[in-house]
């Protein structure tokens, strides 16, 4: 039965809230599996398997996987496919309101090597996105499918349009690269716009961890008024209680020029510049 055929034995109706798309060809799913370099020892959580495509590439590849859907009209459907094989679990919930950890110790324990492997629904993409890189329980590669513009946010050079608080978060826990665009064509409903399948190789002692909260807030005050200078945007915003002094002095301990604009900074920049404020202000 193809997919096609699938939606009409199961009377999928695809629900544009949850940002429901099929997609058609079978090749991407092959390169998202590729790029996610499957093995036996790996534990996997899929997020939104829908009529279990991607699922079908994956489970003879993986040691264990888990799949979570939100929808339980599609549950039917991966049921009779996946529901007798050992090493496939299903779960119908929204995996934001869930801790990954304890659902992935609850359905798939014992693993020592987790991956995320995801279609994700553009209206989502970046909350479900940190949930896992962000999760205790340390996923070791995450590809997923997302909208292309964002994809283009989150590997964006330093100095370009797109480079902003999107890829320097990423860069916080992971080495991210596009791997493939995917056209709109290649869905059914068509969307509005391209997709792309991204690859995060994630960091198990990412650098910065401790003082990543702080930072992030330095970042997202200096990008709340982007093309204002670094001077401008950080002695006004207020966003980390700074007074302008001590920013002004931090910058210049940081070897940064106050004159500069956020986008032109690299992520060890703006680590060395929010060490210098954090110290004043403590």
């Amino acid at each position: 039965m193809n997919l096609r055929e699938m939606v009409r034995h199961y009377g999928i109706h695809f629900k544009k809230g949850l940002g429901q798309n099929l997609l058609l060809d079978d090749n991407i799913n092959r390169i998202m599996v590729d790029a996610a370099a499957l093995t036996g020892e790996d534990y996997v959580v899929e997020v939104g398997p829908g009529l279990g495509a991607l699922t079908r590439r994956m489970a003879p590849k993986a040691g264990k996987l888990l799949c979570v859907e939100i929808d339980a009209t599609f549950m039917p459907c991966l049921e009779d496919q996946f529901g007798a094989l050992d090493n496939v679990r299903l779960f119908r919930g929204d995996i934001l309101n869930h801790n990954i950890e304890k659902l992935v110790e609850e359905f798939i324990p014992g693993g020592k090597h987790h991956k995320l492997i995801a279609n994700l629904p553009y209206y989502i993409t970046t909350p479900i996105l940190f949930n896992f890189l962000e999760s205790p329980l340390f996923f070791e590669r995450i590809v997923v499918m997302l909208q292309y513009e964002v994809g283009q946010r989150l590997v964006a050079p330093v100095g370009s349009d797109d480079y902003g608080i999107l890829a320097l978060a990423a860069r916080l826990y992971a080495d991210v690269d596009v791997v493939h665009r995917v056209p709109a064509a290649c869905f059914l409903p068509k969307p509005k716009v391209d997709s792309c399948i991204v690859r995060f190789r994630c960091k198990e002692d990412p650098a910065h961890a401790a003082e990543r909260p702080f930072l992030m807030k330095v970042i997202r005050a200096a990008f709340s008024q982007r093309r204002k200078t670094l001077r401008n945007s950080l002695t006004k915003s207020g966003g980390f209680g700074a007074p302008k002094e001590d920013v002004l002095d931090a910058l210049e301990a940081a070897g940064i020029d106050p004159g500069r604009r956020p986008q032109t900074l690299e992520l060890e920049e703006f680590a060395a510049l929010a060490r210098e404020i954090r110290a004043r202000i403590q």
